[in-house]
């Protein structure tokens, strides 16, 4: 996401390609990306660079989005005929005959999550999709869904400061054998100590429109940073580091998907590997966290909006509901 969209503009392409191929060739091999980032400029990057190696990497991408042919996101669109038409559009775009991981981006309230399955399952009987996930999806929805098409992973914001998923979805997902994928992992670069609470963002950056990175929020929680920073001095590691280094910890099938527009960043994410937490380790930063009152919502307003309209899902006649509000 970061390379195409989201926290400042996109990078030249080539650097993004260069990115891609050096992550590729230190070891990792699953990309994440979606149409929406750009949008589709990240699938462009993603599938130009992996082109050569696609047999040996996993690619997800993600649905959910009405998205204008220039680029403009104009709300939730999960309707069957849609998504099988964004599919189509991302094989092109990642020059691929298969999405290995087929995400839906975001909950849509007006589809009911079993056509949203159901769809996917005919995808994967078809061989254009292998394995289906949800994103910021909760509880209730993610039964729902995996009874009409099991899921392979859930991916969700979770991190040192970002325990939402531990309210309900990381019990389900261990009970039905899902992987939770967690996204922003490192805080939206807070988690890595090098955000000042002085800075400021640009309207591009979608850290401008968060209250969790107002100033006043960044100078409040830096203890968080700060207990990262302890352990780190213990094992010689950077706060970053160490935050991947706890979701790894945590459960083997948590896996953290941390995103940068720099080689040297790269680096040091794939240096939290060698970061080894003990259990006294992991609850020292569970136990200091403890302590602290997080100042800030997680996202903007009206990303919490949208993440409450899946919460409706109205027009399933099978009840029950899908997220909850995100807890500040």
């Amino acid at each position: 996401m970061n390379m195409a969209w989201g926290f400042g503009p996109p990078i030249n392409r080539q650097d993004a390609i260069r990115l891609l191929r050096a992550a590729y060739d230190r070891g990792v091999t699953l990309f994440d990306t979606a149409e929406a980032y750009g949008p589709f400029l990240s699938e462009e990057f993603v599938g130009e660079a992996l082109a050569s190696v696609r047999d040996r990497v996993v690619i997800a991408s993600k649905f959910g989005f009405d998205i204008s042919p220039s680029g403009d996101l104009r709300g939730l669109n999960s309707r069957p005929e849609h998504i099988r038409e964004v599919v189509d559009a991302s094989l092109r775009r990642l020059r691929t005959d298969r999405i290995d991981l087929l995400y839906q981006h975001r909950v849509d309230p007006n589809v009911p999550i079993e056509d949203v399955a159901g769809t996917v399952k005919q995808l994967i009987k078809a061989g254009k999709v292998h394995h289906f996930g949800l994103s910021e999806a909760g509880d209730a929805t993610i039964r729902r869904a995996h009874a009409e098409q099991p899921l392979t992973a859930v991916q969700n914001e979770y991190s040192v400061w970002t325990r939402d998923p531990e309210v309900e979805v990381l019990q389900t997902c261990e009970a039905l054998g899902i992987g939770l994928v967690a996204w922003g992992p490192l805080g939206k670069g807070y988690l890595t100590g090098k955000v000042p609470a002085t800075a400021t963002f640009p309207a591009s950056d979608l850290r401008s429109t968060m209250p969790r990175f107002t100033q006043q929020a960044m100078a409040a929680n830096r203890s968080v940073v700060e207990i990262l920073e302890g352990v780190g001095r213990r094992k010689q590691a950077k706060p970053g580091q160490v935050a991947l280094a706890w979701l790894l910890a945590r459960k083997p099938w948590i896996v953290p998907i941390p995103g940068t527009t720099k080689i040297e960043h790269l680096e040091e994410n794939l240096g939290a590997l060698q970061v080894d937490l003990s259990a006294a380790d992991v609850r020292e930063i569970d136990t200091g966290f403890a302590g602290l009152t997080i100042q800030g919502a997680r996202s903007s307003e009206a990303v919490l909006t949208l993440i409450d309209a899946g919460s409706k899902l109205g027009t399933s006649s099978k009840g029950g509901h899908g997220l909850s509000r995100p807890r500040k």
